[in-house]
C-alpha cells in the first residue's frame, strides 16, 4: 500500500483558503453508501451523528465485506469487519441503523458496475440525499461505488460524495478537487470523541505489523472536519420529474399559500423597469400565479409549461390577454421573437449549461429579462441560483438594471443589448 505523505493540516489549510461553506444538516431519508465496512465511519461519522439528531432517516449500504483488505480474500476477515462495523455504529449512536449488505467482491467493484447499480437503484429510490465515496478517490472500489451511486440515484436525490484515501494519498493540488462544490462539516468535541471511539472499533484495520489505518492515516479522520463534494446533474432536469410533482392537482411549491412565493412575486413586479410591456414571455409558469400579475402590466403574455397539469391550471386562472402553451425551454415557442419582457422565475437553474445558453441566445434584442431563483440548490438542478445568474450577468450582451439579493432568493433584471 502506498504510504501516506500528506499531513491533515495541508487539507485544513486548503479548506480555509477556498472558504469552503459548512455542510448543511437536514432531515429526510439519507442513504449512505460505503465500499467497505469503515468507509462510512471514517468519512462521515460526525455528519451522521448530526443528521440523526436533525431527524434524518438514515440507511447504510455496504457494497463489500472488506475481505480482501490484506490481499487474498479472507471470509473470516469479512465477518470480523461486519462485527466491527456494528460496534462502530453503536459508538456513533447509530446502533439501530438499517444496514444493507451487498456482498460484492472486495477490490473488484470496478468490474461489478451494472450489478452494483441494479442493487442500489431500489435502495436509493425516494432518498432525499445520497452520500457515496468520491468518484475521484484513488482507491478503485471507492471510485466505483461513487460512480454507481451517481448512476442509480434519481433526479430528486441530492448527490454528495466524501473523499477517503484522497486525503492521505494526495494533496489538494494533485487532483482536480471540485472546490466550488465542496462543503465541510465541523465536529464538536462530543461528536469527535464518539467518532474516535467508533474508528477504534475497527481493530482488524488498525492493529498488526502493517495496519491499513496507520496513525498518520487516522490523523486525517480525527482532524475535526469532514469534507464533502456535491455532484450536481449535468443534463437538464427531466420533465417527468415535474409531472410527478404536479400529479393529482398538486401545488408542489405552495405557490398559492407560501409567503415566500407571494413576496417573491411582489418583488418581481416591483422591480420591472417599465410601467407596461407589449408582450411578456413566462416559461415555466407553473400554476400561473405570477402570470396573473404580469397580465396586469402587459398587453399580452405568453406563458408556457411542459407539464400538462400545470398548464391547465394556469389556463384556468389566465386573463383574456394570456395564452398558455405546452412548451419547455429552450423551445422557441416559449420565447416569442417579439417579446419585450422575459421572466425566468425558478426555471433556468433546471437547465443544462448548453440549454441555458440557447435560452440566452433566443432572448430578443432590447428585451428586459427577469432572473429570479431560490438561493438553495434543488436536487434536480445542474447549478444553484448564483451560478445560473452569472451565466447571463457575465454575458456582455446583457446589461444589469436591477440586482436584489434577498435572504431567500436572488433577483436580477437585465436588458439584452
Amino acid at each position: 500500500m502506498t504510504p501516506p505523505t500528506t499531513p491533515p493540516q495541508v487539507w485544513s489549510a486548503a479548506v480555509a483558503r477556498h472558504a469552503v461553506p459548512p455542510m448543511a444538516v437536514e432531515g429526510g431519508r439519507l442513504v449512505v453508501v460505503a465500499a467497505h465496512p469503515d468507509d462510512e465511519t471514517l468519512g462521515t461519522g460526525g455528519f451522521l451523528q448530526a443528521a440523526r439528531a436533525a431527524g434524518a432517516h438514515i440507511e447504510l449500504v455496504v457494497a463489500t465485506d472488506g475481505e480482501a483488505a490484506f490481499g487474498a480474500p479472507d471470509d473470516e476477515l469479512g465477518r470480523t469487519r461486519w462485527r466491527e462495523l456494528r460496534a462502530a455504529l453503536g459508538e456513533l449512536g447509530l446502533g439501530d441503523l438499517p444496514v444493507h449488505r451487498l456482498g460484492l467482491p472486495d477490490s473488484g467493484l470496478a468490474g461489478c458496475h451494472d450489478e452494483l447499480v441494479a442493487a442500489l437503484t431500489p435502495l436509493l429510490a425516494g432518498a432525499h440525499t445520497a452520500l457515496a465515496p468520491w468518484t475521484g478517490d484513488p482507491h478503485a472500489d471507492h471510485a466505483a461505488a461513487g460512480h454507481a451511486v451517481l448512476a442509480a440515484a434519481t433526479a430528486a436525490t441530492h448527490r454528495w460524495t466524501y473523499p477517503i484515501w484522497t486525503l492521505p494519498w494526495s494533496t489538494p493540488e494533485e487532483q482536480a478537487i471540485p472546490w466550488p462544490h465542496a462543503a465541510v462539516f465541523t465536529l464538536d468535541a462530543s461528536a469527535a470523541a464518539a467518532k474516535r471511539r467508533a474508528v477504534g472499533r475497527f481493530t482488524s484495520q488498525i492493529g498488526g505489523p502493517e495496519p491499513i489505518l496507520a496513525a498518520e492515516v487516522l490523523a486525517h479522520f480525527d482532524s475535526g472536519q469532514e469534507l464533502f463534494f456535491r455532484v450536481p446533474r449535468t443534463g437538464s432536469a427531466p420533465v417527468s420529474r415535474f409531472a410527478d410533482l404536479y400529479g393529482g392537482g398538486g401545488d408542489p411549491w405552495q405557490t398559492r399559500t407560501s409567503w415566500y412565493e407571494r413576496r417573491k412575486r411582489d418583488v418581481v413586479l416591483a422591480c420591472l423597469p417599465q410601467p407596461r410591456y407589449r408582450h411578456a414571455a413566462e416559461p415555466g409558469c407553473g400554476l400561473g400565479l405570477l402570470t396573473a400579475g404580469l397580465a396586469a402590466r402587459c398587453d399580452r403574455v405568453t406563458a408556457s409549461d411542459p407539464v400538462v397539469e400545470a398548464a391547465d391550471a394556469a389556463r384556468q386562472l389566465a386573463a383574456d390577454n394570456v395564452a398558455v402553451l405546452p412548451a419547455a425551454l429552450p423551445d422557441r415557442d416559449a420565447l416569442p421573437d417579439d417579446a419585450d419582457l422575459v421572466v425566468l422565475s425558478e426555471v433556468l437553474y433546471y437547465l443544462s449549461a448548453a440549454d441555458a445558453a440557447q435560452v440566452a441566445d433566443r432572448i430578443p434584442t432590447g428585451a428586459d429579462v427577469v432572473l429570479v431563483h431560490w438561493r438553495g440548490w434543488p436536487a434536480e438542478a445542474p447549478r444553484d441560483a448564483a451560478a445560473t445568474h452569472r451565466q447571463l450577468t457575465d454575458d456582455p450582451r446583457f446589461a444589469t438594471l436591477v440586482e436584489h439579493v434577498d435572504e431567500s432568493f436572488l433577483l436580477h433584471v437585465l436588458r439584452r443589448r
